[in-house]
């Protein structure tokens, strides 16, 4: 049985996407079968990946909205050896409006996880960054979050509010929710900022702090603009060998479990 995990902040741009993508894409040449799932109406994680929007037929939206389809019938392969993605369209956005009269509403993506786990050894969520229904679908399908957190200045704020967030589901829907980690991103190790920053996490968070830090790196911002992982795109990058590293701490901290 494979392990749900969503990559969640409610913060935007704090790497969320880039450590969806990234990370997936490391597990699988590490030879795990990753799935990566869209749930975010922006669909980065989808276009990211090479697929465009608009011309799918089968989303996350589908799986969710429509009665009687098999989630495993809008997966595709992701364009690496064991990476393959439910991908988003732009039709999402309204899913969380059709929802809300819907019998089970926020166990719509549960029922989907829960089909397909079997066939993964991850799978990764990426959720909107807004706490809405897509969201609370996502926290209540996965046995972990994994939070990443951006080494700026405003790094902590909102974090508060995205405990509650978590604590909220554990205690209404998801009571066995797990914080997998916190991996900190856009990490400049000519400031002192970044230092900073990295100490506060580790205040808040103590041992959930992953010791890897993924850099800033241009190769890593360009990377999505080519529909592609950081690692195919530019494997001799500091991003692709930070990601890479974070892939063996996180099976690491799997295996001490």
């Amino acid at each position: 049985m494979g392990k749900a995990i969503a990559i969640f902040n409610q913060k935007g741009g704090v790497g969320k996407t880039t450590t969806n993508i990234n990370l997936a894409a490391s597990l699988a040449i590490k030879g795990k079968k990753v799935l990566v799932l869209d749930i975010d109406p922006q669909g980065n994680t989808t276009s990211g990946l090479g697929f465009s929007k608009r011309d799918l037929e089968l989303t996350t939206y589908e799986i969710l909205i429509e009665e009687g389809r098999h989630p495993a019938e809008a997966v595709l392969s992701a364009g690496l050896e064991n990476l393959f993605i439910l991908p988003a369209s732009v039709q999402l956005a309204g899913a969380e409006v059709q929802l809300i009269n819907m019998p089970g509403r926020e166990k719509r993506l549960k029922m989907a996880i829960d089909v397909l786990k079997p066939d993964y050894d991850y799978i990764f969520v990426d959720c909107p960054p807004s706490l809405g229904f897509l969201t609370i679908n996502s926290l209540t399908a996965v046995d972990s979050v994994l939070i990443p957190i951006q080494c700026e200045f405003y790094a902590l704020e909102g974090v508060s509010q995205l405990m509650s967030t978590i604590d909220i589901v554990r205690t209404n829907m998801n009571p066995d929710l797990e914080i997998e980690g916190v991996i900190l991103s856009m990490f400049d190790g000519r400031t002192n900022l970044s230092a900073q920053v990295v100490e506060e996490v580790k205040k808040y968070f103590r041992e959930k702090v992953y010791a890897t830090v993924i850099p800033r790196n241009v190769r890593l911002a360009e990377a999505p603009s080519h529909g592609m992982p950081v690692i195919q795109y530019d494997p001799k990058s500091t991003g692709a060998i930070a990601y890479m590293e974070f892939a063996e701490e996180f099976l690491q901290n799997e295996e001490e479990k």
